[in-house]
């Protein structure tokens, strides 16, 4: 089966792009906008509409298989690819990923997509948004030739037996947290809420902003959680207690033990606590503050994110195990493969693999994502496209529901 021509076709991400710095600098909101310039390069204002472009490759059969390009919210801060464009990533499309694919065959995923998205003639890299929506297409045109779904492909391609087992999924709950919070705990979400923690007036002089929200939301889970009903309670600061208190790793490692207190008896994550600067003093200071926890006792998880974007990133937080959960951040890592590597790198070394990715993904960016998910197994996944938690928890939710029963009915039929 050979692609015989490539289109596009310009999209909407499931939420906007946002300056992070702007934001962290202080910007002030305006009903649903930020007041004030833009920081990072390429944003016309601190917050603008999430722009994708999908990708379709028609097959010898006539049959069109689509991925979609597309950034992170938080795109050009903490060594991400600048803001995504439409326009160069059609420029990109048309002149170098067409010739490439035209005429070439697209059973085999895995090497077709490390051909195809190869650096330029000039050695650079394509855009990261770019490889994310080749690869998409690449996997769901290889599913179509086996006739078998993505996660199918994903495991005959790696050499692993497909594992029918769900992967706890965690939800998001953008500016609208104490609706949102209850969404997620009246819908039995396994891990929650995000939480935003993006400025200083969400985290508070010492953290006690913070600190508040949490304890708010341990008892609202007691309050309308059903019996039994034991979510993790996962909150990304954006570096907010290494801001509030410095970098010294004993000190934020001893904020968040009390913070543990706060969530107790519910397990707490810290998504990235502190943002040390680069890669490398990331990785040390990571190590240290996971380090400095178990000194303590204290059974709360370090997730990263900041600073971690390649397969390259992943492999080095990993090995040095510089936290207990590390987010893959697909539309930052970019092509797919690169993604399920980099779950069995984090699995290989011991640390948690959390499949995450951003709430301006689309509808089908997420439901790869969702076969990546069962066919690696990572330890927890993220919902998405969007901020309102009930769409994203109904895609995210339903595509592995489907995709669990099928799998479950295959592996029967073979018995």
């Amino acid at each position: 089966m050979r692609v015989i021509d490539v289109i596009t076709a310009r999209g909407l991400g499931g939420f906007f792009y946002d300056d992070q710095e702007a934001i962290r600098l202080g910007a002030e909101t305006d009903g649903f906008v930020y007041r004030g310039h833009p920081v990072a390069p390429g944003f016309k204002a601190i917050r603008v509409p999430a722009e994708t472009l999908s990708i379709g490759l028609v097959l010898e059969d006539e049959a069109v298989v689509w991925g979609d390009m597309v950034g992170v919210q938080y795109s050009g801060t903490a060594g991400r690819d600048p803001l995504f464009q439409v326009e160069h990533a059609e420029r990109i499309t048309r002149e170098v990923i067409a010739p490439r694919l035209i005429g070439g065959a697209v059973s085999e995923f895995r090497s077709v997509a490390v051909t195809a998205l190869a650096p330029t003639s000039e050695g650079e890299r394509l855009p990261v948004a770019v490889e994310y929506g080749v690869s998409q297409a690449l996997l769901r045109a290889s599913a179509h030739v086996h006739r078998v779904t993505l996660a199918e492909q994903i495991c005959v391609e790696f050499g692993w037996q497909p594992r029918i087992q769900r992967v706890p999924i965690y939800a998001q709950s953008g500016d609208g947290r104490d609706i949102n919070v209850d969404k997620m705990i009246l819908k039995g979400v396994d891990i929650l809420p995000h939480g935003l923690i993006n400025s200083r007036a969400k985290f508070g002089r010492n953290g006690e902003v913070f600190r508040d929200f949490v304890k708010w939301v341990r008892r609202r889970v007691g309050e309308l959680g059903a019996p039994g009903y034991n979510p993790t309670l996962h909150f990304d600061v954006y570096g907010w207690i290494g801001y509030e208190f410095g970098l010294n790793v004993e000190i934020i490692a001893d904020f968040i033990g009390r913070v543990a207190g706060d969530a107790d008896p519910l397990q707490l994550n810290i998504e990235c606590p502190a943002d040390f600067g680069s890669r490398d003093a990331q990785i040390e200071g990571y190590a240290g503050i996971v380090e400095q926890l178990k000194k303590l006792g204290c059974g709360a998880r370090v997730v990263v994110d900041e600073r971690c974007n390649t397969l390259e990133d992943i492999r080095a937080f990993a090995v040095a195990h510089a936290g207990d959960l590390i987010q893959i951040k697909m539309p930052d890592v970019g092509n797919i493969v690169d993604s399920i590597v980099a779950v069995a790198v984090c699995q290989a070394n011991g640390v948690g693999a959390y499949l995450g990715g951003s709430c301006v993904e689309t509808d089908l960016s997420s439901i790869a994502s969702v076969h990546v998910a069962v066919a690696s197994q990572p330890q927890m996944m993220l919902a998405k496209p969007g901020m309102g938690v009930d769409e994203a928890l109904s895609l995210v939710t339903n595509e592995q529901n489907r995709l669990l029963v099928l799998l479950e009915r295959r592996r029967a039929a073979r018995r």
